[in-house]
């Protein structure tokens, strides 16, 4: 059976008045000292870049209440994740920093929200130098790796790989030198049952079996011309690193492309590192190559979230179990919160099971992109992907498998 294409292909990147662009925003220098000894003194955060808007961009990153990249700076993905916490905690949302937010988010504040990282030779491996547009020379490359040892680290710390250079200026990042980086906690562990996905405010919300929401996360949710879908439905499957089936026959044709390609995994590939399958033909949950622009770009009816918060969701989600729930104009998250979950509206898990056969293997061997434990090459390894952690006691038996030979066919590039 052919493999199944999952979401139209090529990403349309529009750029979108959301935040001022950071050249022209206030950029006065400030260290990790700095960031660690930031308190707050009332109203919003301050216009620009500041020591303290990073401090609470990297407690909303510990809470689930994901701002996307940590980059110091006061814009939308943050106003997001502010009202995302304040949803969480029964606070009217607004999107403001008050004594509220800040008194509550001091419960995530027990480790230092910086740390000194010394950068090792490992640390340089599997680079790339670079990821060319055409899906050709994609397919012959061995990995969509990192292009830069900065945006390694970037992904590994939740930072924009600028806001790395930011915090050490003169510092050369090559093996032995000791850099300044946030310190975002290990994934949140547990069982989400439901997902709610709002197009309006590009957020997407997972709840456990009580209700209560587990993680809030920024994302790319279709477009008004290419919309993402309606209804409920459910997790079916989850790829760790996925590759790119191209095939212009059942999809689209790139240039000069007229024959089917594959296109190796990686970060930089165009569903990034995770790829969460629905019961819904074609569309899924998935990863990018480029974080820091979730709210600037648009997708052709996909869901993307950071690579980081994508691994996150994959451990928490089970196949067969978990809804996802796309709202209806006009209809919030909060409003959705204090409804009933709705029943799937898909086609049976069975049958969607089925659909995702394909002819060619997708496993991969891990990337250090994984905050999770990415599986072995091989079917067999899959099995244990949505498992929980050993010792978590939070978190339900999970027993749903990979079926075997998944290929993932991304949106496409220009993420």
């Amino acid at each position: 059976m052919p493999p199944r294409p999952l979401c139209l292909p090529l990403a349309l990147c529009l750029s979108l008045a959301t935040v001022l662009p950071a050249s022209a925003q206030t950029d006065t220098p400030f260290t990790a000292t700095q960031i660690d000894a930031a308190d707050y003194a009332g109203g919003d955060l301050p216009a620009g870049r500041s020591a303290l808007t990073a401090k609470v961009q990297v407690l909303l990153d510990r809470s689930g209440s994901s701002p996307g990249v940590i980059d110091g700076f006061r814009g939308a993905m943050s106003r997001s994740a502010i009202m995302a916490f304040e949803r969480r905690s029964g606070l009217p949302i607004d999107g403001a920093m008050d004594p509220h937010v800040w008194n509550l988010l001091q419960s995530f504040a027990g480790p230092s929200v910086t740390m000194a990282y010394t950068i090792t030779g490992e640390d340089t491996e599997g680079l790339v130098a670079s990821i060319p547009g055409d899906y050709a020379e994609k397919a012959k490359m061995s990995s969509m790796g990192y292009t830069s040892l900065a945006e390694k680290l970037g992904e590994r710390f939740h930072m924009d790989e600028k806001f790395i250079a930011f915090l050490n200026p003169g510092i050369a990042l090559q093996p032995g030198a000791t850099i300044s980086v946030t310190a975002p906690t290990a994934p949140i562990r547990g069982e989400v049952t439901r997902i709610i996905i709002d197009k309006a405010t590009r957020r997407v919300a997972a709840f456990n079996a009580k209700g209560r929401m587990v993680v809030d996360y920024p994302a790319t949710i279709g477009s008004s011309a290419t919309p993402s879908p309606t209804g409920t439905h459910k997790v079916v499957t989850v790829a760790m690193n996925p590759n790119y089936t191209y095939n212009p026959q059942r999809n689209f044709q790139q240039g000069q492309n007229d024959r089917p390609l594959i296109v190796p995994p990686g970060p930089n590939g165009p569903v990034g590192t995770v790829w969460i399958d629905l019961s819904k033909p074609s569309y899924g949950i998935h990863g990018t190559p480029t974080p820091s622009q979730l709210f600037s770009n648009q997708s052709y009816g996909c869901v993307r979230l950071t690579n980081w918060d994508a691994q996150e969701l994959a451990g928490l989600v089970r196949g067969g179990v978990t809804t996802v729930e796309f709202l209806e104009p006009g209809v919030s998250i909060a409003d959705a919160m204090r409804a009933p979950a709705a029943a799937p509206v898909a086609e049976p898990l069975a049958t969607a099971a089925a659909a995702v056969q394909p002819e060619t293997t997708t496993s991969a061997p891990a990337t250090d992109a994984a905050t999770h434990a990415a599986p072995e090459e091989g079917p067999e390894a899959a099995t244990n992907l949505l498992a929980p952690p050993s010792g978590d006691a939070l978190s339900d038996a999970l027993s749903n498998i990979l079926p075997d030979d998944f290929a993932a066919s991304p949106e496409g590039e220009g993420q």
